[in-house]
């Protein structure tokens, strides 16, 4: 089956490699991006009218919100963009507008199709740049070369081939002809009548020079020479009309901090700004068009996904409108002590084996005992109850105070074996988890 048309429990199977619990927000969001699959074999009439169901998720920071929503677009290589709702400022004030958030996942889903294009066509782009720098390396045999000479530069072309591919070239220096392009800088918050007259200017002054020289490493040669091939090869026309499609129907904007705009009651200091924001970002949710450095995207079928912890107000301290837009409300629970533990050693990549391949790196086995892996999960959840839960990030803080010393001392250590036991997990951070204040600041 391919990935475009997962069920909602293969996609949930997914999720379960790399976010632990949490299965009412997998299994919500997985039938959002089912439906979305359902709605493009309607026929045209019926999938215009059939719209996202977008998502609000309610809960604290670090409980897998972000992870879930990200992990699935990339499974599924859609558009995804995070912005956070406390950056916006209202029209007229100083700041990121929200139709910036459209421009990034445009860009974002144009970095994408290029990337799927680039890998689909590597060997001719790998051909392209090999092509490029070996004709800078050997000299062009004369015309009516006999055939003696022939054979000699083929043997010479194909060493140099080998040379070119094992990376022994890489820090020879040679002189390659660009293409006279300029990037254009990728600001979203530039509007796209400004980024017209940049175009246009850039045209002029193109045309006025093809190739430019450019003395450079043979690594850094592959690198501009790829980049010169994909557009040689591919319509730039073309990849955006692809990329514009793509983000239409399956992009992904994942509005974290919306709770930070909500006008809570009980707020004293209330901003009358918040709700300028959330009047700014009504359209853009409800479906408009907006113009973009790749096109007009339009924004009817972009899944919203808005998430935020809600402590000092309530979803209902949104204007009803936006709350009429986020029709799916699914709440996360916080990570317990035993959460913690299965996410430090459960999900494919843990944070256990990262740290395990990155000392690997300095030819040190690490190991934990399941009595430190326990200490651990335990002095995390201490900390998260002593001070603000920032869920399984504590996980990372707390990882990094204990492999301080290791870490830093790990290249003096090669061919070694290091255990961590319960004893040094106690040693490190006992201390530090009992005392308030230390836990505060340190973790």
């Amino acid at each position: 089956m391919s990935v475009e048309n997962l069920t909602p429990k293969e996609i949930v199977a997914y999720l379960d490699k790399y976010v632990v619990g949490q299965k009412d927000a997998k299994k919500t969001i997985a039938i959002a991006i089912r439906n979305r699959w359902r709605r493009m074999q309607l026929d045209e009439e019926m999938a215009q009218e059939v719209t996202p169901k977008n998502i609000l998720m309610i809960g604290s920071t670090g409980v897998g919100k972000t992870e879930i929503a990200r992990r699935l677009a990339k499974m599924m290589s859609l558009p995804f963009v995070k912005v956070e709702a406390s950056k916006y400022t209202q029209v007229g004030y100083v700041g990121r507008d929200v139709e910036s958030m459209v421009r990034d996942l445009a860009i974002e889903s144009l970095n994408l199709v290029k990337k799927e294009m680039a890998k689909k066509n590597k060997e001719k782009i790998e051909a392209y740049v090999e092509n490029k720098i070996i004709e800078k390396l050997l000299p062009k045999l004369p015309a009516g070369a006999p055939e003696s000479k022939q054979q000699e530069y083929e043997r010479a072309y194909a060493r140099k081939k080998e040379q070119l591919a094992n990376g022994e070239l890489d820090n020879l220096k040679i002189e390659i002809e660009l293409s006279n392009s300029i990037d254009l800088p990728n600001n979203t918050n530039i509007s796209p009548e400004i980024i017209e007259v940049q175009e246009s200017i850039i045209k002029v002054i193109g045309g006025m020079g093809k190739k430019k020289k450019k003395i450079v490493t043979i690594k850094e040669a592959k690198k501009l020479l790829a980049q010169e091939a994909q557009n040689e090869l591919f319509n730039e026309e073309e990849l955006k009309e692809l990329a514009l499609e793509r983000a239409k129907s399956g992009g992904i904007i994942f509005i974290d901090e919306i709770d930070k705009i909500a006008v809570s009651s009980k707020d004293s200091r209330q901003d009358p700004s918040k709700e300028g924001v959330q009047r700014d970002l009504l359209p853009i949710v409800e479906g408009s068009s907006v113009k973009t450095k790749i096109g007009i995207l339009d924004t009817d079928h972009i899944l919203f996904i808005a998430a935020g912890a809600f402590h000092l107000s309530k979803p209902s301290d949104l204007i009803p409108e936006l709350q009429g837009r986020f029709p799916l409300r699914v709440e996360l629970q916080s990570l317990d002590k035993d959460a913690l533990l299965r996410i430090l050693t459960e999900p494919k990549n843990s944070l256990i084996n990262q740290y395990k391949a990155l000392l690997k790196v300095e030819g040190v086995e690490l190991e934990f005992s399941d009595e430190a892996l326990d200490a651990i999960a335990t002095y995390s959840a201490l900390a998260n109850e002593k001070t603000e839960d920032i869920g399984a990030r504590r996980l990372h803080t707390v990882m990094e105070k204990l492999l301080e010393d290791l870490s830093f001392e790990a290249n003096e250590l090669k061919g070694q074996k290091v255990v961590i036991t319960k004893e040094i997990v106690d040693e490190k951070l006992g201390t530090l988890v009992e005392d308030e204040d230390m836990t505060r600041y340190i973790l």
